[in-house]
């Protein structure tokens, strides 16, 4: 059954958090009407799938959107976080853009449509009634899925399971009943870090559980990406050390032990060189919870799960039948060949500042709202695409444009006041607010400032 087509200016896909930043900057930094529309029954995109006990990565204090804060700016009193900024759990996120939703809503200038399908043309399908609606969009489609963000709860595992055995996805892994002969994490990246924290919390024993780790990875340190101006020193300290680094190595291996030696980047085992690099963020006393957890298999991917055996692709190890196998596998955000940002009626959002999205997606909208019908290669200019990370080379890649995008927005005096006003920034602000008497602070700015263009450089050099 078809219904009558809808008017508006933007069509965007998508009410995860980058499509709900992108709305919020839209709708407060111009009279544009826009139509969302999204798979899920309501807004949060991916965090209506999480985990029960999930959290952000990240402090709450950049994440969202520019117009409302998340969370309350406290800090964690106890557990491994302790000492820094809270971190919203999955609830708390979902709950925030329920709430902001209302807000657009009340505009009167946003209609959102759950439950639906987008089937491209302009055309949408309800899945609960198949009814499809046709969008007249006077403006542009805004494609907000670029990220392709999985969670294993909406993504089954790619390896056989024998029968009898008990896999289930990490969503699950709350409602166990009963003590097992032991826990099999299956997975390396944030979820399986996770699953590995929330089994030590809750009683397990290091020694029952089994991690297979395909890949050992890189991540960053959450202590050096803190907000507040307490940690000022920290923060910008370690800016400063990532761009000596880069600026001063001699190769690929020289730059990652530098950042290994600065505390900018964690490993879980000095002896493992790491070949993966997504982006997760960890506190040091996270990580040494994880390093009491000794069994860790470093044989690939599992391609099956016997009654007795786990079959590797570079090995197998023993097993029973009792074990409780903890599916992590899916990975959260493709790698994806990058496309412009801007492409005449349709918008991509994609990453302008790494492992920033929702910035990313505030930024993208506000480059749209102030130069709309401006020429669209100096729009896609400005908005330098980083793509997502797999390898640890492209932490040099990912580094090399971010720095190019930070120098072309500085240069711009609009460009750089929106920055320093956006609260999903963090740190910008803070160094504007630097007074020349502080001399501490100063020459933390000047480290960083005398690095920016060696490091460029050598970056290049080294990518070669």
């Amino acid at each position: 059954m078809d219904l009558q087509a809808i008017d508006t200016d933007y069509l965007i896909v998508g009410s995860g958090a980058a499509g709900m930043a992108f709305a919020d900057t839209l709708l407060d930094e111009s009279s544009a009407r826009i139509v969302m529309i999204d798979r899920h029954h309501g807004p949060g995109g991916h965090w209506n799938d999480a985990y029960p006990f999930v959290r952000l990565h990240q402090p709450s204090a950049y994440y969202g959107v520019n117009s409302r804060k998340l969370g309350n700016d406290a800090k964690d009193a106890t557990g491994l976080n302790a000492g820094m900024y809270e971190r919203a759990t999955g609830a708390e996120i979902v709950s925030y853009y329920e709430q902001l939703m209302q807000a657009f809503l009340a505009t009167g200038r946003l209609q959102y449509f759950p439950m639906c399908d987008y089937m491209g043309d302009y055309q949408f399908k309800s899945l609960m009634s198949g009814a499809v609606r046709h969008v007249n969009v006077h403006k542009k489609t805004v494609d907000t899925t670029y990220f392709n963000t999985a969670v294993p709860s909406t993504h089954p595992p790619k390896y056989g399971v024998a029968s009898g055995l008990t896999c289930i996805p990490v969503n699950e892994l709350t409602q166990v009943k009963r003590p097992r002969s032991g826990y099999v994490v299956v997975g390396s990246g944030k979820t399986g870090i996770d699953a590995c924290l929330w089994l030590l919390e809750n009683g397990a024993a290091p020694e029952s559980i089994t991690w297979i780790m395909p890949r050992d990875a890189w991540y960053m340190n959450r202590a050096l990406v803190q907000p507040g101006e307490d940690f000022f020193t920290q923060s910008y300290g370690a800016f400063a050390t990532q761009l000596e680094a880069a600026a001063q190595a001699q190769s690929v291996p020289d730059l990652f032990d530098r950042l290994s030696a600065g505390k900018v980047l964690l490993r879980l085992d000095d002896g493992v060189e790491p070949s993966m690099y997504h982006g997760a963020i960890m506190s040091e006393a996270e990580m040494a919870s994880l390093k009491t957890i000794r069994n860790i298999v470093r044989l690939g991917r599992v391609k099956r799960i016997e009654k007795d055996l786990i079959v590797l692709e570079k090995g197998t190890i023993a097993s029973d039948p009792d074990r409780l196998y903890i599916d992590c596998s899916a990975s959260a955000v493709e790698r994806r060949p990058e496309v412009p940002v801007f492409d005449g009626n349709r918008i991509t959002v994609q990453m302008v500042r790494t492992f920033q999205p929702t910035f990313s997606a505030a930024f993208i909208a506000h480059i749209e709202a102030s130069y709309d019908g401006d020429d669209e290669a100096e729009k896609n200019d400005i908005c330098r695409v980083i793509p997502m990370p797999s390898e640890p080379i492209h932490w040099l890649s990912m580094m090399a444009v971010n720095m190019a995008n930070q120098h072309r927005w500085s240069k711009n005096k609009d460009l750089r006041s929106w920055v320093a006003r956006s609260r999903l920034d963090g740190f910008t602000a803070m160094a504007h607010r630097v007074q020349p008497a502080d001399a501490e602070k100063m020459a933390l700015l000047q480290r960083y400032a005398v690095s920016a263009s060696p490091a460029a450089a050598n970056l290049q050099k080294l990518l070669a």
